[in-house]
């Protein structure tokens, strides 16, 4: 009998405090997350900052600049043009260099398109078809530089190298065409005639070339598009394919270069301000690294300070929006902000507040020494 007023009582204890739990005011019930934040996954996961600091968001750049790492359908239609010219001023881009002008009669349809419609608002870059079967010819280094310097002649401003020569190129034979190749030397030579820059992306983010696993930043990356991976037993290792484009840098010291995305070397500025130390020939710009930047504010000020003859301002993709995250950058000294990609950066931003006469030389002075044909006085002195 005993046990069962026990039981009994207990029963109604377990009840009484259940009932109690849930009439109880909502702040001193259990907060017990809902069955869909364990299954949540990382791309899911924006939380929200609780931090509050000053913002002072950019939406117009302070100078008028010139974009020298920019992608563009040079035939595109006179409507798109005309909208594109018209974002490029609401956030004061000046001009864009369109680096996917190809060659031949495209590079000239893209000219007449671009360059002769909105004068002094479009430069043009010439491509090399690096196809298979042109690379078996013996003369395929000057029959290139001759297309090259026909190119010229319809109005290309410079050379866009991209990132399959050194990585997937091959001749024939199936070798791969190493960026350093001398096959190619006819190439920097007729650059360096006509007086030129050559903007060049070799490699990928150093991240590709390691193990996909938890250790990589790129993880999220990787793991949304495996093709970026560059695994070993198919690529040579980054530090040779990086070795490459610098052994050419060097053989080629009358050819100006242009390195683009930092040399991948966003996140080792030290090891950069040694390339550009050793490389008098080569600038280099920032396009869609900006967020290695932006996470070592005091180190990334202190660089284009000290370099500041020597960089580019680049986005690489057109998308209007984003670049008011590079304004911000550059210009304020902003804390902890957003990127406007997670893959990119699981960190926040800082701004780097650049001096005045640095931003100048960022956003169109540099540049104009490379295109000299641009008409300076139509930039702040």
């Amino acid at each position: 009998m005993f046990y069962r007023v026990l039981s009994f009582c207990l029963v109604m204890w377990c009840s009484a405090v259940l009932i109690s739990a849930q009439t109880l005011p909502p702040q001193f019930r259990s907060k017990q997350a809902p069955s869909t934040t364990a299954s949540m996954t990382i791309e899911e996961y924006e939380p929200k900052s609780m931090l509050i600091v000053p913002e002072h968001p950019v939406k117009r750049a302070k100078y008028p600049f010139i974009d020298v790492h920019n992608h563009q359908d040079g035939r595109m239609a006179r409507q798109n043009l005309e909208r594109l010219v018209r974002e490029m001023d609401s956030i004061n881009m000046r001009v864009m260099v369109n680096l996917s002008g190809e060659n031949g009669g495209r590079l000239k349809s893209s000219v007449e398109n671009m360059d002769k419609q909105y004068p002094e608002r479009f430069i043009t870059f010439a491509n090399v078809d690096f196809s298979i079967d042109r690379m078996d010819d013996p003369d395929f280094g000057k029959k290139a530089a001759a297309q090259l310097e026909q190119d010229y002649k319809n109005g290309a401003r410079g050379l866009k190298i991209y990132k399959n020569l050194g990585l997937t190129v091959r001749d024939g034979s199936n070798r791969r065409i190493p960026t350093d190749d001398p096959r190619l030397d006819p190439i920097w030579q007729k650059c360096a005639e006509l007086g030129i820059p050559v903007l060049i992306h070799t490699g990928e983010p150093k991240s590709f070339f390691e193990p996909h696993d938890r250790f990589n930043e790129r993880w999220l990356e990787l793991k949304q598009f495996p093709n970026r991976a560059r695994p070993g037993d198919v690529y040579p290792p980054w530090e040779q394919v990086m070795q490459e484009q610098r052994n050419l840098f060097r053989k080629h010291s009358r050819t100006k270069f242009i390195a683009a995305h930092f040399a991948w070397l966003g996140s080792d500025l030290k090891r950069l301000g040694e390339v550009l130390d050793s490389l008098p020939n080569v600038s280099t710009e920032f396009g869609a690294i900006i967020a290695e930047l932006g996470r070592q504010p005091r180190a990334a000020r202190a660089f284009f300070v000290k370099y500041q003859d020597r960089l580019l301002f680049g986005k690489d993709t057109w998308e209007m929006t984003e670049y008011h995250t590079y304004f911000r950058v550059l210009e304020t000294d902003d804390e902890y902000f957003d990127y406007f990609r997670k893959r990119h950066a699981f960190w926040k931003m800082y701004g780097l507040n650049l001096p005045d006469d640095v931003l100048k030389k960022i956003y169109y002075k540099n540049a104009l020494k490379l295109f000299p044909h641009l008409n300076a006085s139509e930039f702040p002195q």
